[in-house]
Parts: C-alpha cells; structure tokens; sequence
C-alpha cells in the first residue's frame, strides 16, 4: 500500500485554540484513515514556518489519502494549508533509478 507524507498548516484561529488547549489529535487521525482502508503511521508537531504538523500514512490511493489527509478540515477552516506527498519505499525508488537509462528523455533531433 503507498505511503504518503501529509504537511498541514493551521489557520491563525486554530492556532490559538492549538496553544490554549494543547491536544492530542493522533486517535482523530487513526480513526480517519482506518475508515478510509488505511493505517495512520504516526504525527510530529514541527514549529516552523510553513508547516505546524508532519503526518505519514499508509493508504490505499490518492483520493483515500487526501480524505484521511485534511480535506474536511480544510473545509472547516481549521487549516491554513495542506499539502499531500506520495512516498515511495526505498526498494520502489531503486527500482525506478533502474529503469531510468532506458527511459532517458531525449532532445529532438537526437537519435539514440
């Protein structure tokens, strides 16, 4: 199942209440993938400037990752921004670099 590395920013508002009631979201995040047919991996708060929390999941496909991911909480307005990047395994990653010779783009006009 592909993995995917979730960087959300909160909205100023969330932020506030983030600090005044500091929370532990990790179940809330479980329980969203799992309904979703994947397994939520764990979460980092990372205090800079673009990205307030970290999260990797392992999920079925994009669209699954994206619901687990914060599209709901983008709606609500609890985030500021989201961004959802598909991971590969190292093995998967080995394996494309493998098949890059191959593959290679070559200009036009070049023959090869």
């Amino acid at each position: 199942m592909p993995y995917y590395m979730l960087q959300a920013t909160y909205a100023p508002q969330a932020r506030a209440r983030f600090v005044h009631n500091p929370q532990d979201r990790r179940e809330a995040f479980r329980a969203m993938a799992e309904s979703n047919g994947g397994t939520f991996i764990d979460s980092w708060l990372s205090f800079v400037d673009h990205d307030d929390v970290v999260m990797l999941f392992e999920m079925p496909d994009e669209v699954r990752a994206a619901v687990s991911g914060g599209v709901a909480a983008m709606a609500s307005g609890a985030l500021r921004s989201l961004k959802t990047t598909p991971l590969m395994t190292l093995e998967e990653g080995l394996e494309a670099l493998r098949g890059a010779p191959e593959n290679a783009h070559r200009p036009s006009g070049e023959s090869g």
